[in-house]
């Protein structure tokens, strides 16, 4: 009970704040953010409760259980966090958790950056509702502003709750849990505050890393990487629109010729992907989805960005041993660093990989 008191106390201590240093738009977010966190917290249920229930799902009880073998790995074998994140199951009346709101420019990369006491500068807005996510949408879209709402399966708090194990994160198979768990652990291990792709990529490496030996600790073979190859195909083709992008939006060009050229930029990027979908993919279609969204800058920030220092991590993993406790204490020198130097080494650890 303390400590649901002083969690409880924490976050209208964050509301409060976020009255006294922003308006009124920010206050109504700080609100339904913390309303949304609670409903979250309140719904869970332990997971052992669940597995002892004799009239709970066969199905859903086989699911949590894997998730529980798979959070006691984290911490034994991964040097995760061992605290209760992730021993607590909440069903949520929606298909996601939290749907993450992206705007750009018209004619610029850059997210508009949004700015929290805990978690620094992101490149995007969560909402617990979608339907505000796109009311939200919609405001920036009237500003003539690209824009681009994706649903996210789980968070992290990096610490401040226990996370618990989501219904979102249970629409996909075993290895997606658990490598879903142990990314989200790998942000409260350590996170620095407004480097997104540092936090991300580090969190993806261990999500990788741990999945190859959480399969091997059960006797299992490696995982399939062949969605991982398709996702990096296709990182790899979005990343090179982006540059090109870029380059457009940099140049000389009026507004039109912008407007022409980006449009044909992207029906060229949507050609691409048929291309690797039908030729290279034996017709694989799990991105249609995305494609068949309008396309904008806004949807191209999450690519390359979750990813991007990956390779950086593992040959830093590779370089320590593969001890995890040398590999964490190495990552923490470097995010220490200051960002150019941070930012410097990690292209010098990606280009040894």
């Amino acid at each position: 009970m303390r400590a649901r008191a002083a969690r409880t106390l924490r976050s209208c201590l964050l509301l409060a704040l976020a009255g006294l240093f922003a308006g009124c738009s920010t206050v109504e977010y700080a609100h339904q953010a913390w309303q949304g966190q609670r409903a979250v917290i309140r719904d869970s249920v332990p997971i052992r409760a669940i597995l002892e229930d004799p009239a709970a799902d066969p199905h859903l009880q086989s699911r949590l259980a894997t998730a529980l073998e798979a959070r006691r790995f984290a911490s034994n074998a991964l040097a995760l966090p061992d605290n209760p994140s992730y021993t607590r199951y909440t069903a949520l009346p929606r298909t996601y958790v939290v749907w993450n709101v992206f705007v750009t420019p018209e004619f610029s990369l850059d997210p508009m950056e949004h700015c929290y006491l805990i978690a620094g500068c992101v490149a995007y807005k969560g909402y617990f509702e979608e339907a505000r996510a796109h009311q939200e949408a919609a405001v920036w879209r009237d500003q003539g502003m690209d824009v681009f709402v994706g649903g996210v399966p789980a968070y992290s708090t990096l610490g401040w709750y226990d996370d618990p194990v989501l219904s979102s994160m249970m629409h996909w198979d075993d290895d997606y849990v658990a490598k879903l768990i142990f990314h989200e652990l790998a942000h409260q291990r350590f996170y620095i505050k407004d480097d997104t792709a540092f936090n991300e990529s580090f969190a993806n490496f261990l999500g990788q890393q741990g999945l190859r030996q959480w399969r091997a600790s059960r006797g299992l073979s490696p995982p399939d990487m062949a969605l991982d190859r398709r996702q990096q195909q296709l990182i790899e083709v979005v990343l090179a629109t982006r540059g090109e992008l870029a380059t457009l939006y940099a140049s000389d060009l009026s507004e039109a010729e912008k407007r022409i050229a980006k449009a044909e930029r992207f029906a060229q990027l949507r050609a691409d992907y048929q291309r690797l979908r039908d030729e290279q993919w034996n017709g694989y279609a799990g991105f249609d989805q995305w494609f068949g969204d309008s396309l904008n800058n806004a949807a191209l920030l999450p690519f390359g960005l979750y990813d991007q220092w990956v390779p950086a991590f593992e040959r830093l993993f590779q370089q320590v041993g593969e001890d995890w406790s040398a590999f964490y204490a190495a990552v923490e020198r470097l995010g220490h660093l200051a960002e150019p130097d941070r930012t410097q080494r990690l292209i010098q650890l990606a280009g040894e990989s």
